[in-house]
């Protein structure tokens, strides 16, 4: 997974990387995260991290907007972490990791082995 390698580079700690990894193959892909912020009302937000300006920072309550509470507690057992552990860590890495999984200011050709 391409835009794995990209992150796992990075500052992000094991627990972050995890849910990152978890929430973005549940979504299909980097693409599917984008389509995601997009149809809760933050395109213009999740487009920041993808093109090359500087990315807009995302809140506890955006974060809401996109992961609801079941997802996020689905995604917080899966780190081992708990709920309010999780949100943080999304809402201050998720926008790093699609910035670095997005080096050219595009998204990431879909993965080939996602159907």
């Amino acid at each position: 997974m391409s835009w794995l390698k990209a992150i796992a580079g990075g500052v992000i700690g094991a627990e972050a990387l995890s849910l990152i990894k978890e929430y973005v193959e549940k979504q299909g892909g980097i693409d599917g995260v984008v389509k995601n912020f997009e149809n809760s009302g933050l395109g213009q937000k999740v487009h920041s991290w993808v093109g090359l300006g500087p990315n807009e920072k995302l809140s506890d309550i955006e974060l809401n907007q996109v992961i609801n509470a079941d997802k996020l507690k689905e995604l917080a057992k899966g780190a081992g972490v708990d709920i309010e552990k999780a949100r943080e860590l999304l809402a201050k890495y998720l926008p790093e990791a699609i910035d670095k999984a997005t080096p050219e200011g595009k998204l990431p050709p879909p993965d080939k082995d996602q159907a």
